[in-house]
């Protein structure tokens, strides 16, 4: 719970310019959600998801929720591809001091073996390509948590602002961490959209399996909420 109730801290600290952030995570669970997945000790990578929680009814007219979420890597920030902390959003927001990353659908340009994908994404805006859609690169802060001879702990906050994924829906979410696919050392082979291996018309937990992955797969079933009546 400290370590919880410091972040939360730092992203009021932030909050000059993406004020809405603390709102959100402020109200984010104490405890995280399960993965469907144990984590056996012998995968480099653990993800562990804050918010949504399992059934939450989230947001408001499909925006206003959040993803929070942390991976521990065993082999420390290098291993992770971990390319610098981040405080970014849309508009003015994207690349912007103190802290400027990119701001689009697709791998993240910060933790780009993180892999986000939502089953109700659709493909109406430009850069969304439906469920296989990684959001990663969305994510608005990006900060490490802790460094110890144990390896790294990374956050990864994201405030959803329009219904990307549709409202007054179920939904499911699901995060992972690729695996060095191109044999670099490095977690930075994330796709920009996850592809239906095994073509049964929707994007699930096979097909991140058939990526090949350094992590456990935490999956999330929710609401997205509509419009307050």
């Amino acid at each position: 719970m400290k370590k919880r109730n410091r972040r939360i801290i730092a992203i009021v600290g932030a909050a000059g310019m993406l004020g809405a952030l603390a709102v959100g995570v402020s109200s984010a669970h104490a405890s995280a959600a399960k993965s469907d997945e144990s984590h056996n000790g012998r995968l480099p990578a653990k993800v562990t998801v804050f918010a949504p929680g399992k059934a939450d009814n989230a947001g408001i007219s499909g925006a206003g929720w959040f993803v929070d979420l942390s991976v521990h890597y065993d082999g420390g920030i290098q291993a992770a591809g971990f390319t610098g902390l981040q405080l970014t959003g849309p508009g003015v927001h994207a690349n912007a001091a103190p802290f400027p990353g990119t701001f689009s659908t697709g791998r993240d340009d910060r933790l780009p073996g993180l892999v986000v994908v939502d089953s109700t994404t659709n493909s109406v805006k430009p850069g969304f390509s439906g469920p296989g859609t990684n959001l990663a690169n969305l994510f608005n802060l990006t900060g490490v948590t802790d460094r110890s001879k144990k390896g790294a702990e990374i956050w990864d906050s994201w405030l959803v602002g329009a219904p990307i994924a549709g409202q007054n829906v179920d939904s499911t979410l699901m995060v992972a961490v690729v695996a060095d696919l191109n044999h670099d050392g490095v977690f930075n082979d994330a796709p920009n959209v996850v592809p239906d291996a095994d073509h049964d018309g929707k994007i699930d937990a096979k097909d991140l399996k058939a990526l090949g992955l350094a992590s456990n797969i935490v999956t999330i079933p929710f609401h997205i909420n509509g419009a307050v009546k």
